[in-house]
């Protein structure tokens, strides 16, 4: 169902002629029926961020939002003020559609950088979506396919608190996946009781722990946008607490889903970093790592090379991550194949055929720190699908 698993939203995926690929479904809305219309935003850190998030990051400000329009087939990104006009008057025409002010509609899209959208698609795109809302779990499956670009499959996730108010989401995702977000746009709907600054402070900390700890190419969005709407339609108001691990949750299965999705990825690789001093240290260890190219080629090959594990481990400057490089282990998928910064049992002794690929480095410093990154491997298909890219 995903966006519309949560009580007050309804959806629709309509194919409105923005993206190059024939046929597919291309924008998608998603409009809060309320009766809250609280929100929370996080969005790219990229100096070249793209019109829309200029756009929204400036209208979700004051916690509120009444719906989203997003687009596949264009980021509309490095496109200056005619790109900024093109997202305004989007935001313009599905306020007068839905009835609300043009600040409290969210614009989002994904695509090719550097060219103007097609508005007139656009706009007709926002009237049919319109005219298609409903708070089907077909409407909410229409609109996680449309906001798909290199995607293979829709991304969505369905989590129900403790007193029966619930969380729905979906997210888009492929390439271009770095720390500090992903090429994705990610709408999350609750329909708990909660307030704006509520689910700020959730969704800050349920980012960090999910969104920002994947990597696929080392390459940062322009486009990146995370979006929480609470309807309030449950009446329910719930322990935030729970709340606040529900939403991790959300993101965290999401942020799973764009790893498993990686474009032309064989293997799905989780790097946890154990005994580092602090939790930053662990993290920019695992981070030095999830960035190995050299290491992703390999496991793609099936090899477990230890020692492009710890050569990108060794990049890592001991202020951040203070360590004795003759005290680490590494184990993958269970076996320990570097001792004490050395060799350990032979690397065919790891069973390298399961997609999923276990690394293990515990720095041994004597505290118990830890963080956990996820990767894929690099691909012939990877080098395909980015020579011949179009949206």
């Amino acid at each position: 169902m995903s966006v519309t698993f949560a009580q007050g939203f309804s959806a629709a995926g309509v194919e409105a002629g923005i993206s190059s690929v024939q046929g597919k479904k291309d924008l998608a809305l998603v409009v809060n029926n309320g009766p809250l219309d609280a929100a929370a935003g996080v969005f790219t850190s990229n100096r070249f961020c793209a019109a829309p998030v200029q756009w929204s990051r400036g209208i979700v400000a004051d916690g509120k939002l009444k719906a989203v329009i997003l687009n596949s087939g264009g980021a509309n990104a490095c496109t200056g003020e005619p790109g900024f006009a093109q997202s305004k008057k989007t935001a313009e025409t599905v306020a007068d559609l839905v009835g609300c002010d043009s600040h409290d509609v969210a614009v989002c899209s994904t695509g090719l950088i550097g060219e103007l959208l097609p508005l007139d698609n656009v706009l007709n795109g926002a009237r049919n979506a319109y005219a298609a809302l409903a708070s089907t779990a077909d409407a909410g499956s229409d609109a996680a396919h449309a906001i798909m670009t290199t995607d293979t499959k829709p991304k969505t996730v369905e989590l129900t608190g403790s007193t029966g108010w619930k969380i729905g989401g979906m997210v888009k995702g492929s390439g271009m996946i770095a720390p500090q977000l992903a090429t994705m746009l990610c709408v999350i709907t609750t329909d708990a009781v909660v307030s704006a600054g509520q689910m700020q402070a959730a969704l800050a900390v349920a980012t960090d722990r999910s969104f920002n700890r994947i990597d696929v190419d080392g390459c940062m969005s322009t486009n990146d946008t995370v979006l929480l709407l609470a309807s309030g339609a449950s009446g329910l108001e719930p322990d935030m607490d729970e709340f606040n691990t529900l939403v991790q949750k959300a993101c965290a299965s999401l942020a799973r889903q764009i790893v498993g999705d990686g474009e032309g990825a064989s293997h799905d690789i989780r790097i946890t970093v154990t005994g580092a001093t602090t939790e930053d240290a662990a993290l920019a260890c695992g981070r030095a790592v999830a960035a190995s190219n050299l290491l992703k080629c390999a496991i793609s090959g099936n090899d477990p090379n230890w020692g492009r594990i710890v050569s990108s481990l060794g990049t890592v400057p001991a202020e951040v991550a203070p360590y004795d490089s003759t005290a680490v282990t590494v184990d993958v998928n269970g076996v320990r194949i570097c001792e004490n910064g050395g060799a350990g049992r032979d690397r065919s002794e790891v069973d390298m055929t399961p997609r999923e690929v276990h690394i293990d480095i515990d720095l041994n410093t004597g505290s118990d720190a830890e963080a956990t990154v996820w990767t894929d491997d690099l691909t012939h298909e990877y080098v395909h699908i980015n020579a011949d890219y179009e949206s």
